[in-house]
């Protein structure tokens, strides 16, 4: 499929080819839904911390006999109903925060999502930036014009270094590298602006990944 490159003036210059087994894979709810799970748990610090009664030190002697007391059975001071033992379904650190997930779906649910983008007409290609963009209300005023308020823009690393001192004090817009295009930041924000060597770059390793070609 075509897609048309536009300029800061919101202008079509020239037109990329880009594959339909990348950009037109139908999407699966499910398969996102999983991916947003995994990142948001790994957002997660999870500091906090409580200790079981295997981790309480002191002694591990029964503290009165099984039988002949009168009360409840009891092992070690160490049980969670006493003062200064373990803490039951309490939180356990680090042990839970990272969710586990295969490469395969990660990368599938990109696919799915990128061609979701573009379906819905929110995928935009511009030009390299060659020369840096010093004032914020030059790239604010190219975001207004073209309608592209709350995006992501997946950048390749020279036109990141032309336009990231002019894009930090805009709302609702981030700056990425194009090896860092994730399904929580396309699915977060409302457009997605590539910019040419970017989507070129994404496309063949995408590409590569699924042993395909245009």
């Amino acid at each position: 499929m075509k897609k048309q490159v536009i300029n800061m003036e919101g202008k079509s210059t020239e037109s990329i080819e880009l594959s339909d087994k990348i950009f037109s894979v139908k999407i699966n709810k499910s398969v996102i839904q999983s991916i947003i799970y995994y990142q948001l748990s790994r957002f997660k610090q999870r500091t906090a911390k409580t200790k079981q009664r295997g981790e309480i030190k002191g002694s591990t002697a029964k503290i009165y006999a099984q039988k002949g007391t009168g009360g409840a059975r009891h092992s070690s001071r160490k049980a969670p109903i006493f003062v200064g033992g373990g803490v039951a379904h309490g939180p356990k650190g680090l042990a839970y925060k990272i969710r586990k997930i295969n490469k395969k779906i990660k990368k599938l649910g990109l696919l799915q999502l990128l061609s979701q983008k573009n379906k819905i007409n929110s995928l935009f290609v511009v030009e390299d930036f060659k020369s840096e963009i010093k004032k914020t209300k030059i790239f604010n005023q190219f975001l207004e014009k073209n309608k592209l308020k709350n995006s992501l823009i997946v950048s390749d690393k020279n036109s990141k270094s032309k336009i990231e001192k002019s894009t930090r004090n805009i709302p609702n817009l981030k700056i990425i590298e194009q090896q860092g295009t994730n399904v929580y930041d396309l699915l977060k924000y409302k457009n997605v602006i590539f910019t040419i060597t970017s989507i070129k770059t994404l496309q063949e390793r995408l590409l590569i990944w699924k042993n395909l070609t245009i």
